[in-house]
This record gives structure tokens, C-alpha cells and sequence, in this order.
């Protein structure tokens, strides 16, 4: 059985694993098709086919849930809400370190569309927490609930998270949490706020699909919105989950999330004969190692695993 088959391809890593892949029927007139109520099932219709191992588990996204964000400032920006040339200065007092601009060690002076733009291609968490600012946490939040993610739950940015795992820890800052960390049992750090879906920033792989699903099938929001979310994913620098699984004439665009012993992606792969798949993955090892290349080439394993299935029933197009 293919389920069966992808655990087996988790265990071998040492991870547990978490997998929905879905055809996307792109083209299929499903444009809009969201707002019409919150419980429309996502794209055209699939023919009833997927793969779905935990899929309705509740899962940790990290920053997975930049797709949301960005996707909430392109609706902004395409309406006239905001305007995304509009000049935002990144100072040290924002910077949360990691990616982008998160690493420089000066002040930064970008436009919101550009911080968009390193919150997905690098997932630069200053940046992101910077937009989130910008936008709205409560937009955010609003726009899960319109697009029917009625089990996809935001409770804050980048800098949230980071201020609960130092607040756990009992530290006040990021160097103090540097040392402190490493130094606690692994039963003590696995007890983290950020590392269990019930407590922070969490949705399940079906509802990542579905937000998947209608971006491509710009069912998320006005056309333009959708088509810069889905340009802006295609930018992701990251090639060593979802797309190690796939041959190399296969477009993959998509957004990873990693956190101790969470490692994770979701994404849409296209194939040279116009065919499409949303899949989203997510691993977790008993390992609180944040680096774990045989769990990401897992990630990518399963994830080929799951389309070679869909794409053998014929469906997809």
C-alpha cells in the first residue's frame, strides 16, 4: 500500500512522518471559488484522488505560514491597500538573525514587496515579522478563516515564537539562549510552546493543500495576488526537501519550516506536460537537530513517492 510505503521511507530516516498530495486542476475555472464559503472544497475537482498519510493531524508549519502572510499582502497590494513600494528601514532592534536581512549586521532600507520577497526565496524571519506588522496578524488570521482553514491556526510572527522559547527557557535573550539551550534535557526541550501544534502556529497537511490548491487556481484572492504568491514561491533558494525527490525537468515552487526536530515543506510541483501537485510534508525526529540531511531527502522521497502514485492513476491534469 502507498501509504504504507511513504512510512516506511520516514522510519528509515528515524523520522515520523506527515504527508497530503493532491492533482491541482489548474485552469479548471475554479478562480474565486473560495469566498464563496468557508467550507468549498479547494480547486476543481480532483477525482477523489490523493495520498494521505496523518493528513488530518494536527502539525507544527513555522514558517510555513509565510504562504499565508505574503498571500495576505499581495491581496493588500493588488486592492490598493497598501502600496508594496512603500520604504521600510530594518534596523538592529529587528533583526531576529538567520536569513536576508536577518544576517546583516547594518541597518537595511528595502520596500515591503522586496521583504515578501526574502520572506519566501530565504525565509528571512525579519522581514517576515516586519510585513506581518505591516498587514496585519489579525488579516492574517481573518483570511485562514475566508479560505476555509478552519483548523490552520497564526498566533504570531517570528519574533512571537522567538520571545516564547526565550521566555520558556528562562533567558533574556537570543546569545543567552544560545548557551542555555543545548544545556537542557532533550525531554525539557521538546516540552517547547513552539514544538506542539496545540500551543502555537499549526494547521494539518490537507488544509496546507487546500491553501495550496486555490493560490494556484487564484480561488485565494484576486488573480494578480495569487499569481505573485505563486512567482514569489518559485524564488525559494532551498532545494534539498521536496525538490531532491523529483527529476530535474520538474518546476518546483514551495516554502520549507524548520524548527528542533520539525523539519518540513510545502509545495506545488509542475511537470513538463502541464500536470500539477500540491503536497505538504512534515517530519519530526526524535533528534532536536535543527540539520538532518537524511530527513529532508526522506521529505523529497515521499513527496516523489506520493505524485508517481497520482500521476500512474492518470489524474493531475
Amino acid at each position: 500500500m502507498i501509504e504504507e510505503r511513504i512510512r516506511q521511507v520516514f522510519a528509515g530516516a528515524g523520522a515520523e512522518g506527515r504527508l497530503h498530495a493532491v492533482p491541482v486542476r489548474v485552469g479548471a475555472g475554479a478562480a474565486g471559488e473560495a469566498t464563496a464559503g468557508a467550507g468549498a472544497e479547494a480547486g476543481a475537482e480532483t477525482g477523489g484522488r490523493e495520498v494521505a498519510v496523518g493528513a488530518d493531524d494536527p502539525v507544527v508549519i513555522a514558517s510555513i505560514f509565510k504562504v499565508l502572510l505574503v498571500l495576505e499582502f499581495a491581496r493588500q497590494a493588488v486592492t490598493g491597500q497598501l502600496d508594496p513600494r512603500e520604504r521600510v528601514r530594518v534596523t538592529a532592534a529587528d533583526r531576529l538573525g538567520g536569513w536576508g536581512t536577518a544576517g546583516c549586521l547594518d541597518d537595511v532600507e528595502l520596500s515591503l514587496r522586496d521583504l515578501a520577497h526574502f520572506a519566501m526565496s530565504v525565509s528571512d524571519n525579519t522581514a517576515a515579522d516586519l510585513l506581518l506588522a505591516r498587514v496585519g496578524l489579525d488579516t492574517v488570521q481573518l483570511l485562514a478563516r475566508e479560505l476555509g482553514l478552519e483548523r490552520t491556526r497564526i498566533v504570531g510572527g517570528p519574533r512571537d515564537l522567538l520571545e516564547s522559547m526565550l521566555a520558556e527557557v528562562g533567558v533574556r535573550d537570543e546569545r543567552e539562549f544560545a548557551v542555555r539551550y543545548p544545556a537542557l534535557p532533550d525531554d525539557r526541550r521538546r516540552r517547547l510552546a513552539v514544538l506542539d501544534p496545540r500551543r502555537t502556529t499549526a494547521s494539518t497537511p490537507r488544509e496546507i493543500t487546500r491553501l495550496l490548491r486555490l493560490v494556484w487556481t487564484d480561488g485565494a484572492g484576486p488573480p494578480e495576488a495569487c499569481a505573485w504568491v505563486r512567482e514569489l514561491m518559485s524564488r525559494q533558494v532551498f532545494r534539498h526537501r521536496l525538490a531532491s525527490g523529483f527529476p530535474d525537468d520538474v518546476a518546483i515552487a514551495a516554502k520549507t519550516g524548520t524548527l528542533p526536530g520539525l523539519h518540513m515543506e510545502a509545495g506545488v510541483a509542475r511537470y513538463p506536460d502541464g500536470r500539477h501537485y500540491a503536497i505538504a510534508v512534515f517530519a519530526r525526529t526524535r533528534d532536536l537537530a535543527a540539520s538532518r540531511p537524511t530527513v529532508d531527502a526522506a521529505i523529497g522521497r515521499a513527496a516523489g513517492i506520493a505524485v508517481g502514485f497520482l500521476r500512474a492513476s492518470g489524474d493531475g491534469r
